[in-house]
Order: structure tokens, then sequence, then C-alpha cells
């Protein structure tokens, strides 16, 4: 029977960064996954080029039952602290947003880096394998790997969350914690598009395709981003984020217009050009498309200016600055990026990740109900407790 110091299941962002952290320490590392590659989920995110960080980090762009959790980890190892790491293999990045950090070439660099980090460390990588029970002995830990058993001083699990079922995202880490008596908080996809009505879906469809930067509201959140049209629904970063706080019944508030004070701006255009007309006022501001089908959904009258009251202005006003809809749902897990919810942090140590009741048992990345904003926040996530736990374990 095989020993080793530490098993982590799950060859991720966070379980390649715990391992290797573990491995520079001179611990027996293995990393155990079912999927044929390492690093999934990195090479299609950011559309193949990553967003493996992003400068502004705080645990404020995390939601968990727990806020407080994720702090003492994102202090001690911060995206500059993933930079030097990226600097250092000679990865070319750019910042497309601001604090939003991209690859420049392929997200395909940053798991060559996790990768080659850990052969450096002499951590044993094995991909297509099978994880099958999970079960404390002594001091230790004992796992069924492709069906022999396997001890460890510590088993890692790191196994993600829900999203993208294709990639081989499955439901196993909560599987484990509950075994070992952890509470799961509810999960639900996270970071998703809306699907809307078959009668909305109808309204939409000439507009697929089309993009404009609005402020989405929902619940508690408000996000400045852009909106995408799809043939499904709505999509775009402003919707993504919106997702994370949007339950089914919710509306979703748009303001299409974020920049414009649009009641001043109309009554102002009413004295000094009272011939234009609402609808080429509108169209030179979004996409003319969109401009019709707001004048259109709203019942609004494509009249000159002069003709609009002062309550017509201020319907306007509102209707622009507070469109809502309600979503009929989302796209589900088969393009969520990340699970809201997970492994209860009540019974997990912040410092370590250490199970409180089994110190022999970790707990780490997505699985937990720690989850970020849209923006390189999760993967930074993914580098924190990693490396928190490598250095404890």
């Amino acid at each position: 029977m095989k020993t080793y110091d530490v098993i982590v299941i799950g060859a991720g962002a966070a379980g390649l960064m715990c391992a290797l952290t573990a491995g520079y320490r001179g611990l027996r590392v293995r990393v155990v996954d079912h999927a044929s590659k390492a690093g999934k989920k990195i090479l299609m995110s950011g559309g193949g080029r990553c967003n493996f960080t992003n400068l502004a980090t705080t645990p404020a762009h995390f939601f968990s039952r727990n806020p407080h959790f994720s702090i003492s980890a994102l202090k001690r190892y911060t995206p500059h602290h993933f930079v030097e790491l990226v600097e250092r293999h000679g990865v070319e990045y750019v910042e497309k947003a601001p604090g939003q950090l991209f690859c420049a070439q392929s997200a395909k660099e940053i798991v060559s880096l996790l990768l080659t980090e850990c052969e450096w460390a002499g951590v044993e990588v094995s991909l297509s394998t099978k994880v099958g029970r999970v079960e404390r002995q002594g001091e230790g830990m004992q796992v069924e790997i492709d069906g022999r058993r396997t001890t460890a001083g510590a088993v890692v699990v790191a196994t993600g969350g829900l999203s993208v079922p294709t990639l081989g995202a499955s439901g196993f880490g909560y599987d484990l914690a509950r075994q070992f008596g952890l509470a799961v908080t509810e999960t639900r996809a996270a970071l998703v598009p809306f699907t809307v009505t078959s009668q909305w879906k109808a309204s939409l469809a000439s507009l697929s395709g089309l993009s404009c930067p609005v402020v989405a509201s929902c619940g508690d959140g408000a996000y400045r981003e852009p909106l995408l049209f799809t043939h499904r629904g709505l999509s775009g970063p402003a919707m993504l984020q919106a997702s994370s706080h949007w339950q089914p019944g919710m509306p979703v508030a748009i303001d299409w217009l974020p920049s414009i004070a649009v009641a001043e701006t109309l009554a102002d255009l009413r004295r000094r050009l009272p011939r234009r007309r609402l609808g080429n006022w509108l169209g030179e501001l979004l996409p003319k498309r969109l401009s019709q089908a707001l004048i259109e959904w709203q019942g609004w009258q494509d009249r000159p200016l002069a003709e609009l009251s002062n309550a017509d202005i201020e319907a306007v006003a509102s209707g622009l600055g507070a469109w809502q809809f309600k979503p009929a749902g989302t796209e589900g897990w088969r393009t969520a990026e990340v699970t809201m919810g997970g492994v209860d942090t009540a019974a997990v140590s912040s410092k370590t990740f250490a199970v409180d009741m089994v110190p022999q048992l970790y707990f780490i990345g997505e699985v937990l109900d720690v989850t970020g904003q849209l923006g390189g926040f999760n993967f930074q996530w993914a580098w924190s407790s990693g490396v928190a736990c490598g250095q404890a374990v």
C-alpha cells in the first residue's frame, strides 16, 4: 500500500496550487482527477485566454454565508503574488478591463505553469483516475484510487462545483463533505445567462448579437457592464453578474443609458430642438434596432420632442433608467461559470482550510461556500485558498 503525506482530489486551479505549495515544503504529494486533462476549466475560461486574477480583489467581491471567511487567505496570497509567478514563467498578459488580467496568448500557459511547478516540486499528478471511498484511518486518511487503497496523512478536496458538467463537474466533493458530517449550503448556477419566456424570446430574436453598456440591478447588486442579446435570452457580463443575486420570480432592472440624465437631457432638447424626434435621439445613443424595440415595448409614440409633456419625459426617463423584466430562468449548469453555495465554511478553518472535527481533511476552492463575482475573482480565490492550505497541510 503506497503512502503519501497529502492526496489532493482535483487537478484544477485550487488543487494544483495547493499541491505545488505542499510539494515545495518537501511533502510527498499526489494529485488525482478523473478528467483526462488537468485544468480543464482554466483552459476554457475567458474565451480560452483565462482571466487569471483581478488586481482589485477584496473579500467584498465574494458571496458566502460567512463573508469574513475569505479574508485571511486573500490577505496572505494576493493577486500580485500570482502575477509574480506568471511573470517568472514568461507568460505575457493583458489588462482587458481595469484590474482584469488575461493571458495574451492562451490559457494553456497557465495550466503549463502549474504543471511545471508541480513537476519541480516533485508532485505526482494522476489523470483519468477514479477516486472511490475516502475514510479516516487513525491519524491519517485512506483513499480508494482506481480500486486500490492508498493512505495519506491528509486529503485535500478541490473538486470544484457543479458548473459545466461536460468538463467533468460532479457533486463528489459535496457528497464527501456530507459523509464526514459537514453541511452543504444550497447550490445553484451563478455567473450564468438568463433565459426569457417564449413571448420575450420572439421579441428579442431580432436583437440577437447586439451588445451595449448598461447598469443591471438585481436584489442588492448593481453592475455597470455590457449586456448581450442572444437567441435564448440576455447574457453578457451585466447579466452574468446579476445572476449571482437572482432567485426565481425576482425582476432584473436595466438602466439603458447610465451615463445620461435622461429627463434633463430631453427637457433641454425639447427647448432647443423641438422638431427632433424621440426615436432619432434614442437611435444615436443605442443601436437602432434596440432603440426601436424599446419604443415599441414601452408603447411610446415616436413623436417630435415638442409634443412630449413633462409627464411623457418622466415616463421615458423611468422606462430607460429602470426597465424591468422577469427571467424565465437561467441556462443552468451547462453554461454557468461558477457554483453559488457549497460546503458550509462554519466547520472549516479560514486559516488552514482543515475541517474542525476531521483535521486530516481539507476543502479548498469552489467546492466551498465562497463564490466570486465575474472578473478573475474566482481564480484568485483558487490561488489564495490553495496556497493557504498547501502551507498548512
